[in-house]
């Protein structure tokens, strides 16, 4: 089944559109295309100038790149944040829809076309304190998670109307990262509402394992990434009270193919369950260390080629 490595942001220390050590995202397409991707991730909502889609178009175009994702990366738990989330998913959604933009092909057997959105909840200090923690990270009662639950139906809705579809992404110190919240949601949200995009770093990161959890998953996984983990750095920020990305800070994601993850297996799991579509390779990292991204990336790239993926 073809399978297609994209790139994001996110491996240039994009997550946060106000860290001020961001680089210009202009300069994040022209090292994407230099790494050899085809596609990349739009990043966090404000990081591109959304009101300008020609000059988008013209970035894109000249860095032969088309969009794969937008991205949802808000509080989703708080009510008085919803109005604000569905205006993002209006903009971002508008965007990655406009006809003026490159559009990827839809690969065989790909179950919905691209661009996606994929949607995440973030900003919960409780949750970010204890990601990679499943044993003592606070979990929601009955009637939070079904408020919750409630705030995510209706961004998956929005995104919906536009005809394009949302996938949750579990993610490390947010409330859908662990095995019981991932089931969890499955059995809550219907598959023609949403999908599921894993990420194999951060699977590992909650204490899966990704060749599991990508089988377990399969006939709701539309969309994957793909990260490595430093076994000896994730140990260290475990041992200590520490945020996510602080932790990525200090080098806990590195290039794919140098980590503790099982990369010949996870390519043999995800020809098990016949996957076909894109993948996306993020590295996390804090944006002042973002002189080595491009470096990293092409390790990356280079690795998945060398054992058979398409770039």
């Amino acid at each position: 089944m073809p399978m297609q490595i994209c790139g994001a942001p996110a491996s240039w220390g994009v997550d946060d559109p106000k860290n001020p050590y961001l680089p210009p995202w202009q300069k994040v397409l022209s090292e994407a295309h230099q790494a050899g991707y085809t596609a990349i991730e739009l990043g966090p909502y404000g990081y591109l100038p959304y009101d300008d889609v020609d000059l988008i178009k013209e970035e894109l175009e000249k860095n032969d790149l088309a969009i794969v994702v937008g991205t949802i990366f808000h509080d989703l738990v708080d009510p008085a944040n919803q109005p604000s989330v569905l205006e993002a998913v209006d903009n971002i959604c508008k965007l990655i829809t406009d006809p003026r933009l490159p559009k990827l092909p839809v690969l065989e057997g790909q179950k919905f076309p691209t661009p996606y959105l994929t949607v995440m909840d973030w900003g919960h200090d409780e949750r970010d304190y204890n990601a990679g923690h499943p044993d003592r990270a606070p979990r929601m009662n009955d009637e939070e998670w079904k408020q919750f639950i409630g705030h995510v139906r209706a961004v998956c809705d929005r995104a919906n109307s536009y005809g394009v579809r949302p996938l949750i992404h579990p993610h490390s110190g947010t409330y859908i990262e662990y095995a019981d919240e991932i089931e969890r949601f499955v059995q809550d949200v219907p598959y023609d509402v949403a999908g599921l995009v894993l990420d194999t770093g951060h699977l590992y990161y909650g204490g899966m394992d990704p060749v599991t959890y990508l089988k377990k998953y399969a006939d709701v996984l539309d969309y994957v990434h793909f990260k490595d983990v430093d076994q000896k750095v994730y140990e260290q920020v475990l041992g200590e009270h520490i945020r996510f990305f602080e932790g990525c800070g200090k080098g806990t994601m590195c290039p794919v193919g140098t980590g503790a993850l099982d990369y010949p297996a996870i390519k043999e799991a995800l020809e098990e369950i016949g996957y076909s579509g894109y993948i996306t390779i993020e590295q996390e990292r804090d944006p002042r260390n973002q002189e080595t991204s491009l470096r990293d990336v092409k390790a990356s790239v280079d690795y998945l080629k060398s054992v058979g993926y398409q770039i």
